[in-house]
């Protein structure tokens, strides 16, 4: 078993706390199902938030969804001029056979086009 990073993105439409936990909670649902995860499979997970956003920790939406025993850590994103706004980002090491190469980083909605060269 390797250990592999995943990444992900998704943009926010407003700042608020429901509305973060229901976007977080889906980007954290799409990448464990399209690399076949389990909560189990999860190391640790590292969000970063736009300096725009304040109504929530992301981490406070995967404990909702019941990644309660996963070591969690949220920071602030660099505030860099021209940088897409309310974007909550996330890196996840996992314990997976998969070679890195066939593991699906997921970038929803608007989030995609941060990265076009790996998002699905």
């Amino acid at each position: 078993m390797a250990v592999r990073a995943v990444r992900g993105a998704v943009q926010l439409d407003r700042d608020e706390a429901g509305h973060m936990d229901e976007q977080v909670a889906a980007l954290l649902t799409a990448l464990l199902e399209r690399n076949g995860l389990s909560t189990d499979d999860l190391i640790s997970i590292w969000f970063t938030a736009t300096p725009d956003l304040h109504s929530d920790f992301p981490a406070a939406a995967a404990r909702k969804i019941g990644i309660v025993d996963v070591p969690l850590i949220c920071a602030q994103e660099l505030d860099i001029g021209g940088a897409m706004p309310r974007v909550v980002r996330v890196l996840a090491h996992i314990e997976s056979d998969k070679p890195r190469a066939d593991i699906n980083h997921v970038y929803l909605g608007a989030a995609a086009a941060l990265r076009k060269d790996i998002a699905q």
